[in-house]
């Protein structure tokens, strides 16, 4: 695969069902680059029927796979990741050229989908049951873990691939098989995907439908999908709750607007840059972005006057030209254009555009960094979640002021906080109502601990143990054996 646009090359993508390519008899979808507007990948739209035939597929290859050791399914997962590792510059240029962020970022998007495999490789042989003493001599009670069945793992643009290695990872550990449906944004890295797939998993323990919502809905309403994996926006998300039949598993993770607070006993140093990183990072196109900053008073000027020396130290450019760029270009024109918005409404209601503001001069969809001091708490960069490179930044003097308005704004996946105040430091770790919060860092997900959120940021948990337990159901056993 080429690194960049030049030769014109154009990545087809095909239905990967039951170890097989499939050609689809749906429209297809053009997908250009976001910094070019040049077409990179072409993928089928699948209809109903293709996706019940994934379904079907995944059904057949389940009952043989939910009954394989352990020690197998991780052996799998093993050689998938080193697949996978010999692949890493192939799956990265395709992300990029899809979804805009520079390829040094994709390729570290790349590794931990790797490292995910990996970890759930060795947490499948660490699943356990357990044996209960009944009150009646002669018998025994055993608690047995068994996978649910078929999952369907819906999984956005901004993360591409490293997201699908959150589901397939977890569900294919716990015996599960997955039907997987990639953004209709960003086809091509999961097309180059289904090629280490065919070569390391059994035929329809993993498959691939392309698509768009229509694909997604046929998919999430199966009869025959046991539980969907979801990571998406909250409009997405309701839908979603409202496509799946009967009595369908589901985990959602659906973002939100992130607060970070910085107290008076700050390193500010190192809150400068703990914001730059993940305000900006992949065009704050991050569900653990940080949105909304409110910062003390005493260290109000200081903070604001470093980010905003610091978002303009930033390099945006094509990611294909400059693979070590700091900020790529902008994946969607609805994510461009409410960026925007956000910052003309701080604007109007009277905020200071300290750094950026606008777009880039010539063709892309790229934004300069922005920093959007004495925002007000109802402008819509503090109240919703923008998914752009803008940020927002208010004052405080109470603590208890700056955690009441971090938790006042809907959803509660990720907050995070800078302080040297050990009564600060747990005070904000106990009061903040967020399913993740990060202190005196901005990584507020790592693979062995659970990640999910609160609120209006959905429900269950991916990461950690309990990302391979939510493909798992219980049985209870009652032997009477006489003894």
């Amino acid at each position: 695969m080429q690194a960049d646009d030049s030769d014109g090359s154009v990545l087809t993508c095909r239905n990967f069902v039951a170890g097989t390519w499939q050609d689809s008899a749906g429209p297809g979808i053009e997908r250009t680059n976001p910094a070019t507007g040049k077409v990179v990948a072409v993928a089928p739209r699948a209809t109903a029927s293709e996706v019940d035939a994934a379904v079907r597929a995944a059904g057949d290859a389940f009952r043989t796979w939910r009954r394989t050791v352990p020690a197998e399914r991780a052996a799998h997962l093993h050689r998938l990741g080193e697949a996978c590792a010999g692949r890493v510059d192939d799956l990265a240029t395709a992300i990029t050229r899809e979804q805009g962020k520079p390829l040094d970022e994709a390729r570290g998007e790349v590794r931990k989908f790797i490292a995910a495999l990996h970890y759930y490789a060795e947490e499948a042989t660490r699943v356990y049951g357990r044996t209960i003493p009944n009150d009646t001599p002669g018998f025994t009670s055993i608690v047995e873990k068994e996978p649910l069945g078929v999952v369907a793992g819906i999984v956005p643009w901004n993360y591409p691939i490293e997201l699908v290695g959150w589901k397939l990872a977890g569900a294919v550990a716990a015996g599960c098989t997955i039907v997987i449906k990639p953004s209709e944004y960003t086809p091509g890295c999961a097309q180059v995907l289904s090629e280490c797939l065919a070569r390391t998993l059994p035929p329809g323990v993993a498959n691939i439908v392309f698509g768009d919502g229509s694909t997604g809905q046929a998919l999430v309403a199966h009869p025959h999908v046991a539980k969907v994996g979801f990571t998406g926006s909250l409009a997405t998300g309701q839908a979603l709750y409202r496509a799946v039949t009967g009595v369908t598993g589901l985990s959602l993770e659906l973002g939100g607007s992130c607060p970070m607070i910085v107290t008076g006993s700050a390193d500010v140093a190192g809150a400068v840059q703990g914001a730059t990183r993940r305000a900006f990072r992949n065009a704050g196109q991050i569900c653990i972005a940080i949105n909304r900053i409110y910062v003390h008073d005493s260290v109000y000027d200081a903070f604001v006057e470093g980010l905003a020396t610091a978002a303009d130290a930033l390099t945006v450019a094509d990611g294909l030209a400059n693979p070590a760029a700091d900020v790529g270009s902008l994946t969607m024109d609805e994510t461009y254009r409410r960026t925007l918005d956000h910052i003309a409404d701080a604007d109007k209601r009277g905020a200071r555009i300290v750094a950026g503001g606008g777009p880039l001069e010539g063709p892309g969809l790229f934004l300069r960094p922005t920093v959007i001091a004495d925002a007000p708490d109802d402008a819509l960069v503090m109240t919703e979640e923008t998914f752009g490179p803008a940020v927002g930044v208010a004052r405080f003097t109470e603590l208890t002021d700056a955690i009441d308005r971090a938790n006042r704004v809907p959803g509660g996946l990720a907050a995070y906080a800078y302080t040297n105040d050990t009564r600060e430091t747990f005070a904000l770790a106990g009061e903040l109502d967020f399913g993740n919060v990060a202190i005196n860092n901005v990584d507020a997900g790592i693979i062995n601990a659970p990640y999910g959120g609160r609120r209006e940021s959905g429900f269950g948990s991916e990461h950690g143990p309990e990302g391979l337990e939510s493909y798992l159901q219980l049985k209870h056993v009652r032997l009477r054996h006489g003894a």
